[in-house]
C-alpha cells in the first residue's frame, strides 16, 4: 500500500487509469517489472467515461488483438456483457466486429479486480504534477502534487482526456476531463515547456436517459445474438441477463430544435475550436453538415443490469440543458423522457503521434511513453490497443528486453500505429476495417494465431493463456489435419461430381457447406473446439485471395529491414520540395517501407531516399 510522502523505486510508471493506462501497467507487470499505476481515484479505475459498449467494425478486432496478448479489456468485456452482437455477419469473416454492451459497474469491478490480482503492480492514488528527468534530458519518475516521488526509468503517460482538459455544454465551461472530475493541467503546461509539439482536440457525449420514462413498446428492438460467443475466446460462457436495445430516429422537429440552438453551442460559437471525431460527430454537426437529412437513426443502449440510464448512441451533444431536453422529447419514444445526466463536450490537449517511434516511445525525451486520447486517438479499444503497446515497450526498454513491435501485415494495431507515428492527426483518429490493406489476413477470429508466439515471446502471457493458446493451436491443428484428409463426407448434398478426388475440406468449400454443420457427422471435427474450427474455415476460404498478396508482403517486408538512421537529413537530398522534405523530417520514419507510406511521397522522392541511403552505406 503506498502511502503519501514515501520515496518508492519502480521499473514502469503509468499515469491515468483509463483503458490504455490500465492495459500499459497489467502488461508491463505481466512481463516483470515494478509498476505504478498512479490515478486521481480508485473508484474511477477502468470506468466506461462514454458509451457503455465494447468491440465493433475494426474496434473488436482491436480487442481480439489486446486479448491475444493476454489483456484485460476482453474479459472485462464479457464479465460486464449485457448484450452481445456481431457485426457485419452477413459479410466475410474478415469484416465481422464483435461488440457487446455491457454494464458499466460490472465493466470497472472486472478491471480493478484484475488489476489488484496481478503481482508486480502498485496503485498509487495522487496527482501526477510533474514528470522528472535527469540532466540528458531522460526519464527519471514522476513527482505528485503531495510532493512524493515515485522513481523509474520508464513512463507511461495516458491521460485520456484529462490533460489539460475542458468541459463545455452551452455557454457553461469548467475544467475537467470527464464530468465531476478534476483536470490534469500541470502535466499539459510541463509538455509545452519540453518542446513537444502539443495541440487541442475535442469529444463529446449524449445526454443519459431514465429508461423508466421510454415507451419502450413504440421502439423496435434490437436482441442480443444468440449464437453463444463472447468477446475473449477462452471465456467459458455468458453469465449475465441479456437485455435488448431499441432504435429511434431524430426528425424534422428534432432538427429544427437542433437549429434554433446552434448559436448556444460552443461548437458553434467559436468557444471550442479543436476539431472533433469525423467518424461520431455531435447532432450538430450531423443537422449542420447533412441538412438534406430527414433523420438519423439512434440506438438505446441500457448501461447496467441494475442502472435506469440509458446511453442514447448518435446525439452526442454540448447544447445548453433546456435544447437538450427539448430535443430528446421530439423523438419517437423519447416523448416524455427526463434527462439524468445533460451531454457535453470536452476539449483536450494532444501530442502530435509523429513525435513518437513505432514503440510509442517520445522520441526527444528517452523513457516517455505515450497511449490513448493523448496521442490523438478516439475510443476505448484504440485506447487499450495503444496502452497494451506501450505498457509492453516501457517495461522492455526499463528491463532491457528487445522492443515489442507491430506491423501493418499482422495486425491492426501495427496498422494504428503506423498511421499514428507516420501521418498524424487532423482529428481524433478511430480505427476502420477499411484503414487496413491487408485485412483478409487480419480477422476478429484469428487473432490469437497471428498474435500468440509474439505475446509469448515477449514474455506478455500468464500461465493459463499460454495454456489456452497451445490448447487452441493443437486443435487448429488437428482441423486441418481431419479437412486435408478424405472423410467419405458428402458435402455436396445432391450436386453433381465431376469425378475428381478431393480433400473434406475442399469439398466443404466448394458446397459452400459451413464446417460446423458438417462436424456434427464428423466425430474427429465435433470433439474441437467450435473456434478452432470457425478459424480453420475463415483461412481456407480466403487462401486464394491471400496467395495473391505474398509478393506484395515479401516486397513490404524487404523495404521494412532497409533502416534509416536517426540522425537522417531528409534535407541534403536534392530533388525533394520543401513539402515532402517538411513531412518527412515531422514523421522521422525508421525504415524505408515506413517512409513510402508517408501521405505525398512519390515513387521518386523514395527512391532518392534510397540512392541517399546506398550512399551513406558506402
Amino acid at each position: 500500500m503506498y502511502r503519501a510522502g514515501e520515496m518508492r523505486n519502480y521499473d514502469v510508471i503509468v499515469v491515468g487509469g483509463g483503458h490504455a493506462g490500465c492495459e500499459a501497467a497489467a502488461v508491463a507487470a505481466r512481463m516483470g517489472a515494478r509498476v505504478a499505476l498512479v490515478s486521481f481515484s480508485r473508484e474511477t479505475i477502468g470506468a466506461m467515461s462514454c458509451n457503455p459498449a465494447i468491440g465493433g467494425l475494426g474496434k473488436g478486432h482491436l480487442v481480439r488483438e489486446v486479448d491475444a496478448f493476454d489483456g484485460l479489456i476482453a474479459r472485462a468485456a464479457d464479465a460486464a456483457a449485457i448484450h452481445y452482437r456481431m457485426l457485419n455477419m452477413s459479410k466475410g469473416a474478415a469484416v465481422r466486429g464483435p461488440r457487446v454492451q455491457a454494464d458499466r459497474r460490472l465493466f470497472a469491478r472486472a478491471i480493478q479486480a484484475a488489476l489488484a490480482a496481478q503481482p508486480g503492480l502498485d496503485i498509487v492514488v495522487g496527482d501526477a504534477d510533474a514528470i522528472v528527468t535527469d540532466p540528458a534530458g531522460t526519464v527519471a519518475g514522476l513527482k505528485l502534487a503531495d510532493g512524493s516521488l515515485l522513481s523509474a526509468p520508464a513512463l507511461v503517460l495516458a491521460a485520456g482526456t484529462f490533460l489539460g482538459g475542458r468541459l463545455y455544454r452551452g455557454e457553461w465551461s469548467a475544467q475537467g476531463g470527464r464530468t465531476g472530475e478534476r483536470a490534469a493541467t500541470a502535466l499539459g503546461r510541463q509538455l509545452r515547456d519540453l518542446a513537444l509539439p502539443v495541440a487541442r482536440l475535442k469529444t463529446g457525449t449524449p445526454p443519459r436517459l431514465d429508461g423508466r420514462t421510454i415507451d419502450w413498446a413504440r421502439l423496435e428492438r434490437q436482441e442480443s445474438d444468440r449464437d453463444p460467443w463472447t468477446m475473449a475466446p477462452d471465456t467459458p460462457r455468458r453469465t449475465n441477463p441479456q437485455l435488448f436495445c431499441a432504435i429511434t430516429r431524430t426528425n424534422a422537429t428534432t432538427h429544427d430544435i437542433v437549429r434554433g440552438g446552434l448559436d448556444q453551442s460552443p461548437l458553434f460559437s467559436g468557444a471550442i475550436g479543436a476539431t472533433g471525431p469525423r467518424y461520431c460527430p455531435s447532432i450538430e454537426d450531423k443537422i449542420h453538415r447533412f441538412a438534406d437529412r430527414d433523420g438519423h437513426q439512434i440506438f438505446l443502449e441500457p448501461e447496467g443490469l441494475g442502472d435506469a440510464l440509458v446511453y442514447p448512441n448518435g446525439i452526442s451533444t454540448s447544447l445548453p440543458d433546456d435544447i437538450q431536453l427539448a430535443m430528446v422529447r421530439s423523438i419517437a419514444g423519447l416523448e416524455a423522457v427526463d434527462i439524468a445526466v445533460p451531454g457535453y463536450a470536452v476539449e483536450y490537449d494532444h501530442v502530435d503521434p509523429r513525435c513518437l517511434d513505432r514503440r510509442l516511445g517520445v522520441r526527444d525525451v528517452p523513457g516517455l511513453f505515450c497511449a490513448g486520447q493523448i496521442v490523438g486517438t478516439t475510443g476505448y479499444e484504440e485506447a487499450a490497443a495503444l496502452g497494451l503497446a506501450a505498457g509492453a515497450n516501457a517495461a522492455a526498454s526499463a528491463l532491457d528486453r528487445a522492443p515489442v513491435l507491430f506491423d501493418r501485415a499482422t495486425s491492426y494495431l501495427g496498422v494504428m500505429i503506423d498511421d499514428l507515428v507516420l501521418q498524424g492527426v487532423s482529428e481524433p483518429y478511430r480505427m476502420l476495417t477499411a484503414r487496413a490493406e491487408y485485412r483478409l489476413r487480419l480477422r476478429a477470429d484469428n487473432a490469437w494465431t497471428r498474435l500468440g508466439a509474439t505475446a509469448a515471446a515477449a514474455g506478455c502471457l500468464g500461465e493459463a493463456r499460454r495454456r489456452a493458446l497451445d490448447s487452441h493451436r493443437a486443435d487448429c491443428a488437428r482441423a486441418n489435419a481431419v479437412l486435408d484428409g478424405d472423410i467419405g463426407y458428402d458435402a455436396t448434398r445432391g450436386r453433381p461430381r465431376d469425378g475428381q478426388r478431393r480433400s473434406l475440406g475442399d469439398r466443404l468449400a466448394l458446397a459452400d457447406t459451413p464446417f460446423r454443420d458438417a462436424a456434427g457427422d464428423i466425430p474427429a471435427l465435433a470433439a474441437l473446439a467450435p473456434e478452432a474450427i470457425d478459424e480453420v474455415e475463415s483461412d481456407r476460404r480466403y487462401a486464394p485471395y491471400l496467395a495473391r498478396q505474398d509478393a506484395e508482403l515479401r516486397a513490404l517486408a524487404a523495404n521494412e529491414r532497409i533502416a534509416i538512421p536517426a540522425d537522417f537529413d531528409f534535407a541534403a537530398i536534392p530533388g525533394l520540395s520543401n513539402e515532402m522534405i517538411e513531412r518527412l523530417t515531422a514523421a522521422r520514419p525508421e525504415t524505408l517501407g515506413m517512409t513510402a507510406r508517408i501521405a505525398g511521397i512519390t515513387p521518386a522522392a523514395l527512391s532518392a531516399v534510397l540512392v541517399r541511403l546506398k550512399r551513406i552505406a558506402a
